[in-house]
C-alpha cells in the first residue's frame, strides 16, 4: 500500500506526500496582521500565520490551487514559491491569470503527475461552488482535487476546496469512491451579505458525509481568518451531535506535523 504523509501547515494550505511525491495545496505563507480585499466590498484580516515559513517547505512537485484570486488561498509569500514548481493545477481562469507553468482543468479533466521514483497520481478537477446559487460570476471560479494512484485501498483522496454543498459535491459522491476527503470549512461569512455562507459548515460536512461516506475526514481552512464564522470548537459541537459513523471519521490534525494516513 503506497504510503500517504499530510502536512496541515495553516488555513488551506497542506503538504501530501504520495512516497516520493510531494504535493501543497492553496499556498499561503504570508505572516498574520494584514487585511485582503476580496472584492465586492468584502474583505479579511489574517489572523494566524503558517506553522512553517516557505523556506522550510522540502523540495515541492506540484501545487493543487483551488483558486488564485483570493488571498486566504493564495497569498504573496505563497505566489512567490509557484515559479520553483514544475506544475501548477488550477481552474482554467486561473491558469490564464498565473500563466508559466499553470495548468487549467475544467470539472472531470485530470492530469498526471509524477516523480522521478515512478510514483504517479491522477488528479481529477471536481466541481466546487464558493457560495449560494447565482454567486458565481461575483465569487469567480474555483474547483476541488480527487486524487488516486495504484494500490489505495479505501478510494480517492479528495480536496473539496472552497465550496459549499450543492449538485457538484452530490455529484462526486455519485461518480467516485471517497477513502479520506480533505474539508474546506469554516462557514465564510461578510458583514455585508449577512448569513450567506461562502464555504462549508460542520452541518453541510455531516450532509457531505453522510452522501460520499468517507473513511476519514480531515477539517482544514476553518481558522486563521477574521471572514470564518465557524471556528473549530463550534463545528465540535455541531459534529458532537452527528451519528457516531459521521462523528468518528474526523480527524483534526496537529499544524505543522506530518501525520500518516492509510488512504
Amino acid at each position: 500500500m503506497t504510503g500517504v504523509r499530510v502536512t496541515h501547515i495553516g488555513g488551506p494550505t497542506a503538504l501530501i506526500e504520495i512516497d516520493g511525491l510531494r504535493l501543497l495545496t492553496d499556498p499561503t505563507f504570508d505572516p498574520p496582521g494584514r487585511r485582503y480585499a476580496f472584492g465586492w466590498g468584502t474583505s479579511s484580516r489574517k489572523t494566524a500565520g503558517p506553522a512553517f515559513p516557505a523556506a522550510e517547505l522540502p523540495p515541492v512537485d506540484a501545487v493543487l490551487l483551488t483558486h488564485d484570486h483570493h488571498g486566504d488561498n493564495l497569498d504573496d509569500a505563497g505566489r512567490a514559491l509557484l515559479p520553483g514548481v514544475r506544475t501548477v493545477l488550477t481552474t482554467p481562469a486561473g491558469a490564464r491569470r498565473l500563466g508559466g507553468n499553470a495548468h487549467g482543468l475544467a470539472p472531470w479533466d485530470t492530469w498526471k503527475l509524477s516523480s522521478p521514483d515512478g510514483t504517479t497520481v491522477e488528479v481529477t478537477a471536481t466541481p466546487a461552488r464558493h457560495g449560494p446559487p447565482l454567486s458565481r460570476p461575483v465569487v469567480g471560479e474555483v474547483t476541488g482535487f480527487a486524487l488516486s494512484w495504484p494500490g489505495q485501498s479505501h478510494g480517492v483522496l479528495w480536496i473539496s476546496g472552497d465550496t459549499v454543498l450543492f449538485d457538484g459535491v452530490r455529484e462526486v459522491g455519485r461518480r467516485l469512491t471517497v477513502g479520506t476527503a480533505l474539508l474546506h470549512l469554516g462557514g465564510v461569512g461578510f458583514p455585508i451579505t449577512g448569513p450567506l455562507r461562502y464555504t462549508m459548515t460542520a452541518a453541510g460536512a455531516v450532509e457531505v458525509c453522510r452522501l460520499l461516506r468517507p473513511r476519514t475526514v480531515v477539517p482544514v481552512h476553518y481558522e486563521g481568518w477574521s471572514h470564518f464564522r465557524e471556528a473549530r470548537t463550534a463545528a465540535e459541537r455541531t459534529l458532537s451531535e452527528a451519528p457516531a459513523e459521521v462523528r468518528d471519521v474526523f480527524r483534526w490534525l496537529p499544524r505543522g506535523t506530518a501525520t500518516e494516513l492509510s488512504v
